[in-house]
């Protein structure tokens, strides 16, 4: 039996392993674990054989559940912390797997289960996923909206399900008649009346504000039987058309064509900062204007989203520029996006990049030309000339993807992978969509650490530290080793978490294991942990002691800061006692001073008030500079030589061989690991125009690259969260504006180049309007001399029949006076006669 007297240590890590792998399925229960105890759990029961203390016992019981990690307090209750990632910060356990471990270790006093529904997402394409983030739903009843409650639903719940909830916080009597009506920023109202449509399909989002209304006593309705200022609803209406709602602008048409801000549905600002940018690039604003994509629509493909995505698209790029509303509602869109991308379908801040990937793809392939693709087989350069293979290449993509975003936005790389083995190198040419460049990075991070001392009797001291971003454990203790002059041999350092020791580093690990909440403790101990064999290493633990006869001491709970201690591999155990006794005196002699042990009585280095220096700005050639830089592919990311048969950690060089129309810039701020999420909010200096490209193309026979800047998407904030906004220049009157949702504004030159910038959208010179470079513009052209041509020859027909028409009554006249003259002479010389 196991410790904790419920199940022996293989028991439990075979049954929570295989529930672990239980599929998600609508309605279900998983619970919310906080990885900090779940992983000393795993070292527990041995649950990985290879993830294992370097030293020590590593069979340290957890204690009770706790999710202390994964909550903050909200008034007066605890609610689960914001932005938290799968894996990362929790893991999911379903129901049973849940049971079985709190009936092995109680839940943590005072805390509540985290349990969350698994909702089934997109209307095409389901997808099951744990609901962890509740929407939250802010509650009023239409006599007195200023009382407002807030509630959280699943976006499995029904809209009866809310005004149930609704009627019991109003006290709304069982035999009253309600309806509820969603309530907008704009003071206008939706109708919510299908109570089997759950959140979801509803629409509603983070934030939304519902109105419940009763019915009068003489049976009428306090908003009317029509209300007045209610929006038209694809629930009530028959004759709903998406764009039936938006507000009219009061400047005329010319003024206000592409000047349409779009309304925030609930964190969708990353959307609509997409879009914004999409709708300002012109040749694809005039070929949905001009009503091309008809034409090309590909509802057959089945890559594409039915021509659905192309044609929600065509509606919403009318709408803003028809130079009607002053911002228009994009429901619609979004729960197209929704049908086809289940991860965009909810109410969560999402990334703009991230849709604009989804939705050139999604419009690219509902427009695609080819209906039928061929397959085609890949080669490889072997050794033949660029250009060969680079033309070969492009013939290849366009045999399978022709459309207008090809003709706009794709452009070809030159991807050189060189063997380290057997000196293999391999060249293709592959068309990308936009360029993600990634940001010069600092090579070194700062590290807040805490030295403890051999002294029992010293206060633990806080650094900080400068390390390397890609280093070793090795790396802080030679850094922490020059501030404080304790020998790096001499220190072990440890993660601890919730009173013991959640891991002890070998000095080889990576220092991308340490994150940025963990409290690292780096212990001076007595040898020199390398070279000794005669000592060993023991982790201690402080327990409460146990009060009643037969109590189980190991699940009592721990208290104040583990320590390590060096002993002899021969000492004796009174010896051990008494060193553990030397410690625990300087425990004791805090707690009876009713001072607080270690998770805050310590001092601090000076180093604590060193700020690092951050770099002004990198240009946007610094980037691309550092994009075809060769690199070394990681060990997760091998390569399959074909000539030595197996994976291969090669070098990889990619080159640009020739650039788009249109060329989308993504700067790379997110970084995401394992162990550590930042975002780089390094200002990117980027030019408005003449940006040259030509030096980084490597086509000899490229000739000038010239770019102008004509939309940027911004992201202001942190990770997991903050807002988007865009900044476009307008193709008709030539002037940048700041689009901030429904938000439209002049916006200055000065204001473009900003730590905010995150998507760039270049339009190259000679693709301007009026270059005939699109196939639009040629099409048009084409069209115009075909009209001349015939309206040439026609006038050329015209005047030919005129002409013959004159010639043939001279003739005519001409024969008639000869024929008078034959005919007088005729008579005079009868007459002679």
């Amino acid at each position: 039996m196991a410790e904790g007297g419920a199940a022996d240590l293989d028991t439990q890590r075979g049954e929570v392993a295989a529930l672990l792998k239980t599929q998600l399925r609508k309605g279900d229960t998983w619970y919310l674990v906080d990885s900090h105890w779940f992983k000393q759990w795993k070292k527990y029961v041995g649950f990985d054989s290879w993830d294992k203390y370097q030293m020590g016992d590593q069979n340290v019981y957890p204690g009770p559940v706790d999710n202390s990690g994964l909550l903050t307090s909200d008034g007066d209750v605890l609610a689960i912390k914001e932005h938290l990632i799968d894996e990362l910060d929790y893991i999911l356990i379903p129901t049973e797997g849940w049971n079985k471990l709190v009936s092995w270790y109680p839940l943590m006093e005072g805390q509540e289960p985290i349990s969350r529904k698994v909702v089934e997402q997109g209307m095409f394409v389901k997808h099951c996923k744990v609901e962890v983030y509740l929407t939250e739903l802010k509650l009023c009843e239409d006599r007195n909206m200023d009382n407002v409650v807030t509630r959280r639903f699943s976006k499995a719940d029904t809209i009866d399900t809310i005004e149930k909830e609704m009627r019991k916080l109003f006290s709304i009597p069982d035999e009253k008649e309600t309806r509820l009506w969603n309530k907008y920023m704009s003071n206008t109202f939706e109708p919510l009346n299908k109570p089997d449509s759950t959140i979801q399909d509803a629409g509603l989002y983070q934030g939304q504000v519902l109105v419940i209304e009763q019915k009068n006593e003489d049976g009428s309705w306090p908003r009317g039987s029509s209300a007045p200022n209610v929006k038209n609803s694809s629930y009530s209406l028959p004759s709903y058309h998406p764009y039936n709602s938006y507000e009219c602008s009061e400047g005329r048409q010319s003024e206000r064509a592409g000047l349409c801000g779009l309304s925030n549905l609930g964190n969708t600002c990353f959307m609509n900062s997409a879009l914004q940018c999409l709708s300002n690039v012109p040749p694809l604003t005039e070929y949905f204007l001009k009503d091309k994509y008809n034409d090309e629509l590909n509802e057959d493909n089945p890559l594409g989203m039915k021509g659905e995505i192309a044609k929600a698209y065509a509606e919403i790029t009318k709408q803003s520029w028809s130079g009607k509303y002053s911002y228009v509602t994009p429901r619609p869109f979004k729960t197209q996006v929704g049908r086809f991308a289940p991860q965009f379908s909810g109410y969560q801040q999402q990334d703009s990049h991230e849709l604009l990937a989804f939705l050139l793809d999604g419009l690219h392939e509902d427009l695609n030309r080819i209906r039928k693709k061929p397959y085609i087989l890949l080669k490889d350069a072997e050794g033949r000339p660029d250009k060969v293979v680079a033309e070969e290449a492009w013939e290849n993509h366009i045999k399978r993807n022709d459309s207008i975003i090809v003709d706009i936005f794709h452009g070809l790389f030159k991807s050189t992978l060189v063997c380290p083995v057997c000196a293999k190198v391999s060249v293709t040419f592959d068309p990308f969509c936009y360029l993600t460049l990634p940001l010069p990075m600092k090579k070194e991070r700062t590290l807040e650490v805490y030295l403890v001392r051999l002294d029992p009797l010293a206060k633990p001291t806080q650094y900080k530290l400068t390390v390397p971003k890609v280093g070793y454990i090795s790396d802080l203790c030679t850094s922490l080793s020059t501030l404080s002059g304790v020998p790096a041999e001499k220190m072990i350092v440890t993660d601890i978490y919730n009173h013991r020791f959640h891991r002890i580093f070998a000095t080889n690990e990576n220092l991308s294991s340490i994150m940025e909440r963990d409290d690292i403790y780096v212990f001076e101990v007595a040898v020199n942990r390398l070279e000794d064999t005669d000592h060993v290493v023991i982790p201690v633990h402080l327990r409460e002691k146990y009060k009643q006869s037969g109590y189980n001491h190991t699940s009592t709970p721990l208290f104040g800061q583990p320590f390590l201690i060096t002993v002899s591999r021969t000492l004796s155990e009174d010896k051990l006692y008494n060193m553990l006794l030397l410690h625990l005196w300087w425990v004791t002699h805090t707690l009876i001073t009713n001072l607080t042990v270690c998770e805050q009585d310590f001092e601090k280095h000076e180093s604590m008030d060193y700020k690092p220096q951050k770099k002004a700005f990198f240009k946007l050639k610094d980037c691309i500079e550092l994009f075809t830089t060769k690199e070394k592919l990681g060990a997760e990311d091998p390569w399959y030589c074909p000539n030595c048969k197996e994976h291969q950690q090669a070098t990889k060089k990619l080159d640009l061989w020739s650039l788009p129309p249109v060329l989308v810039v993504h700067l790379k701020r997110f970084s995401y690991s394992r162990y550590m999420r930042d975002k780089l909010d390094s200002l990117v200096d980027f030019p408005l125009s003449d940006m040259e490209m030509s030096e980084f193309l490597i086509d000899p026979n490229a000739g000038p690259c010239r770019y102008d800047l004509i939309a940027v998407s911004n992201h202001y904030g942190g990770m997991g969260g903050g807002h988007y906004t865009a900044y476009a220049k307008n193709k008709d009157d030539n002037k940048w504006y700041n689009f901030d949702d429904s938000s439209v504004s002049p916006a200055n030159e000065d204001q473009i180049v900003s730590k905010a910038a995150y998507v760039l959208f270049y339009q190259r010179q000679d693709t301007v309007k009026g270059t005939g470079y699109f196939n639009l513009d040629r099409e048009e052209e084409e069209e115009e001399e075909v009209e001349e041509e015939e309206e040439e020859e026609e006038e050329e027909n015209r005047a030919g029949k005129e002409e013959r028409k004159s010639v043939a009554s001279s003739q005519g006249a001409s024969a008639s006076v000869q024929s008078d003259e034959e005919d007088v002479n005729d008579n005079v010389t009868m007459k002679t006669k």
